[in-house]
């Protein structure tokens, strides 16, 4: 029995009655008719003590399946006099406003119980919750160590914090379920390391296995996010069930072009259609959620739709991150309400706050991911027997090609994989200081703990030990920079140092890095206004972007500004958009490439078109428009697909452009960028210009520094990928963005001292000096090893990267180059990219357009 297995019995409602409290079984009766599909699968095996994943779709219930076995069990206890002043169940969620909604959920039904008790003359003690979270105000948390809640609902890095408050800690010790909730939005990035660490912690405090339940949206593969929940004991993960009932809600999808001609509508026609077109879906419909991917787009179509339909105007709201919190939660009580007609979205309501009853979610343009994509949809039709139904608008034609294949493989559940992090270095950092507050640890027995966390399982003693000596002060020279040790390590053992290092593990614990806005100045110190530090990352000397409608040149940053020169009428060479934009799974990507090789054998047969209309479920204005934007390419170059890259030389005045066609995604083709322009300017000592999109980068180079066939071909024998990353990211800005981030979390560089926050700018500065220190004096310093890991792995993809260009090295993928006297139509984007920004989206139409003119004109000559 001692592995993950996938559960197979289904409970009847005897079975699940059978091992519910009496009082809690009536309760249940009066109040639902039958047990939902997750419901049946998990309440009797969490009552048995296993381990459950449960992944199923918004609104099946499966809250209520982590908690219905719970409560029953705390009940019983409190019948029988047997129920003490001790927290047995701890509740993790990552939004702090989806707390507030589970204690809403919880109070209610246990307010319900109590009152059948009565009517049955059943006396039963109040079973008490309570959410303990950075907004918990410190006389609150000193009651709930002298009274503390049964069930305690909290965030990763609360409970972080909680774990090394002396007294209540002791709280904990008997904990018996922790429910980790929301599992996809943790699984995947640092703060889902953060909690695993936290839970093994847990473990180590209560001296026995506790009941893991994790519940998960729609996520791949469920295996390993097991793994992640459970943990690992000896080695090998720890057993339990995965429950997978993603599939027991339909879903309907469909995908639109909003007009006929994706090329030669002019921008404002194609607007008003846009904006048409959601009328007319949401006419009839009581509330409509709409997701755009990024926040400027949220912003752009609220204006929008406000302005053409004046009369539902006080009815249609946006909700994003850069809102207040305050908004937020009007806009998130009236939806609730009914009071809204239609919420648009960037990301923020992906995630699983109650928000009532929605019956139609639109996505403009394509999500990007498969799971994302079900996910949205998912919050349509809130109710179980309800069916999701979601509508993809298309706005131009790679994003056609992109959603038609995405809404296929979500019809037929071919999930994206995710990828958990490995061995953050910066967050191990974290909890083994507060490991040492704890008290005395043998180091073989912390690193032991550490390696039952899933993200840990394989790491290197070595690193294990680079840590400890980090913070125990052995690098000589930090402490001259003011970096101080906090353990002490001897002997084999290790244990806190100093007054001042509770309260700074106190102070600066979480993973979340502080959002910087980057100060804009001229090189003669006049303000011009602020960027978002992710846009800044990307910057390079000599990039040029817009600003409050004019353009600029980087020069230089320092701290938390940046220095630019005004280059009136320049073409912008980084679109600000950029750092917004979600970026497409690998996954997915190759399936895209799958569809352009089926598409390319289809051109010359006549019933193409059925075809495509009935495999895919399109609509006829669909597939003409994927069919002929196909023969295009194919008349005016060849297709690139999973078994052919196309790069395409262009020359444009005095630079020649090289459109790589690498369907990989943006992460990958991020990193495959990089190392390929550093290659170049290396060899050819001039500046390379990069345009990247998930379908492919361009290099631009000066005329006389061209590249041979020979040299294109080259590249793609790179076999040290890695190695060369990491020699282009040197002086870049994402190395300096990134590394301030990796230092905060590593407790390098401050976020707040003696109770006082130290500014962005000022951490910025420490970083930078702390950073070129230890490239040239320690460059296997653990924080150092970890920003390059970040950037690498986690910011972009270097494993699927790597794993291409092997494919390539293999003969599996031949490369064909190409010269060309326009890019090709697959190159279009790429081209525009590499051209304007956004807020030109007019010049970007109109300069699509005038390329497929040129080519139209190429192609009926040679036909």
């Amino acid at each position: 029995m001692g592995e993950i297995r996938w559960a197979t019995k289904e409970y009847t409602d005897e079975e699940i009655y059978s091992i519910l409290d009496p009082v809690v079984r009536e309760w249940f009766k009066r109040k639902f008719k039958s047990f939902t599909p997750p419901q049946r699968y998990a309440i009797v095996e969490i009552h048995k003590g296993e381990n459950v994943l449960i992944s199923s779709p918004t609104g099946s219930g499966k809250t209520l399946s982590a908690f219905l076995a719970i409560i029953s069990e705390l009940i019983s206890l409190g019948r029988k006099g047997e129920l003490e002043d001790k927290i047995y169940c701890v509740y993790v969620s990552p939004l702090r406003a989806l707390n507030n909604d589970i204690r809403r959920n919880l109070e209610e039904p246990l307010a319900e119980i109590k009152r059948v008790a009565q009517e049955l003359g059943e006396e039963i003690p109040e079973i008490r919750v309570a959410v303990r979270t950075s907004d918990t105000t410190s006389y609150e948390k000193s009651k709930m160590v002298k009274k503390p809640p049964h069930i305690l609902i909290t965030t990763p890095e609360s409970l972080a914090i909680a774990l090394n408050a002396p007294k209540f800690r002791e709280r904990l010790k008997d904990t018996m379920w922790v429910i980790v909730d929301e599992v996809h939005a943790l699984a995947e990035n640092k703060r889902g390391s953060h909690l695993a660490l936290t839970l093994e912690r847990l473990r180590e405090l209560t001296g026995e296995d506790f009941v893991r339940i994790g519940l998960s949206a729609t996520i791949h593969p469920l295996e390993e996010v097991a793994k992640f929940v459970f943990g690992f004991e000896n080695g090998k993960p720890r057993p339990g069930l995965i429950v997978d009932v993603s599939f027991a809600k339909r879903t309907k999808i469909t995908v639109e072009s909003v007009v006929e001609d994706l090329v030669y509508t002019p921008a404002d026609v194609l607007s008003q259609a846009l904006y048409r077109r959601i009328g007319e879906l949401v006419k009839n419909r009581k509330t409509t959620l709409i997701f755009t991917n990024t926040r400027s787009g949220t912003e752009r179509v609220v204006y929008h739709l406000k302005k053409m339909f004046p009369e539902w105007a006080d009815k249609i709201e946006a909700h994003h991150s850069s809102l207040s919190r305050e908004v937020r939660l009007e806009v998130e009580e009236r939806l609730k309400r009914g009071e809204l007609k239609i919420i648009v979205s960037s990301t923020s309501l992906e995630l699983g706050i109650d928000i009532g009853s929605i019956d139609l979610v639109i996505l403009i343009g394509s999500p990007k991911s498969v799971n994302r994509a079900l996910q949205r949809i998912g919050r349509a039709g809130h109710r179980l027997h309800e069916v999701s139904e979601g509508v993809i608008l298309a706005l131009d034609r790679d994003d056609l090609v992109e959603v038609t294949v995405l809404a296929h493989n979500a019809r037929n559940r071919r999930l994206d994989r995710i990828r958990i992090p490995k061995n953050p270095l910066d967050v191990l950092v974290q909890h083994v200081l507060g490991m040492a507050l704890e008290r005395v640890w043998d180091v073989n027995e912390a690193y032991n703990v550490v390696r039952r966390a899933y993200p840990f399982k394989d790491l290197p003693f070595e690193d294990f030990m680079n840590v400890l000596k980090y913070l125990a002060g052995e690098y000589a020279g930090l402490e001259e920079k003011k970096v101080y040790a906090k353990i002490w390590l001897e002997d084999g053992k290790f244990g806190k140092r100093g007054k001042m290092t509770r309260a700074i593990y106190y102070m600066n614990t979480g993973t979340i890095p502080d959002e910087a806005k980057i100060d804009v100045f001229t090189v003669d110190k006049r303000y011009i206004g602020t960027v978002e530090e992710e846009f800044a990352e990307h910057l390079m000397p000599g990039d040029i972007f817009v600003l409050a409608g004019r353009t600029y040149e980087f020069v230089k940053s320092r701290g938390n500004r940046i220095y630019v020169i005004p280059r009136e009428g320049a073409k912008p060479t980084i679109p600000s958009w950029f750092s917004e934009m979600l970026p497409l799974s690998f996954d997915l990507a190759l399936d895209i490439q799958r569809f352009r090789r089926e598409v390319k054998s289809l051109l010359s047969n006549k019933r193409a078109k059925s075809f495509l209309i009935k495999k895919y479920r399109i609509d006829e204005v669909t597939a003409k428009a994927i069919l002929s934007y196909f023969r295009e390419q194919a008349k005016y170059s060849i297709i690139p697909d999973d078994e052919t890259v196309l790069v395409e030389a262009v020359r444009d005045r005095n630079v020649v452009k090289y459109f790589f066609h690498t369907l990989v995604g943006r992460r990958a083709n991020d990193a495959l960028s990089r190392a390929f322009a550093y290659i170049i300017s290396k060899k050819k000592r001039c500046n390379v210009g990069v345009a990247i999109t998930d379908n492919g980068f361009m290099l631009k180079v000066p005329e006389d520094k061209a590249l041979t066939q020979e040299e294109i071909l080259e590249l793609f024998k790179l076999e040290n990928l890695r190695e060369t990353l990491k020699r282009a990211l040197d002086n870049t800005e994402l190395l300096k963005r990134r590394f301030r981030h990796v230092a905060n979390r590593g407790l390098l560089v401050l976020r707040r001292y003696m109770g006082r926050e130290k500014s962005l700018s000022r951490q910025q500065m420490n970083a930078q000096t702390l950073l070129n220190f230890l490239k040239k004096n320690y460059p296997d310093f653990p924080l150092l090893k970890e920003v390059y890991r970040e950037i690498m792995e986690d910011k972009m993809d270097v494993e699927n990267a790597e794993l291409f260009l092997r494919w390539i090295r293999d003969g599996k993928i031949r490369v064909i180059i190409r010269e060309h006297e326009y890019p090709s139509p697959f190159a279009f984007n790429l081209e525009v990219v590499g051209a304007s920004d956004v807020v030109l989206m007019e010049d970007r139409r109109e300069l699509i357009k005038q390329l497929h003119q040129k080519i139209m004109a190429i192609i009926s000559d040679i036909t």
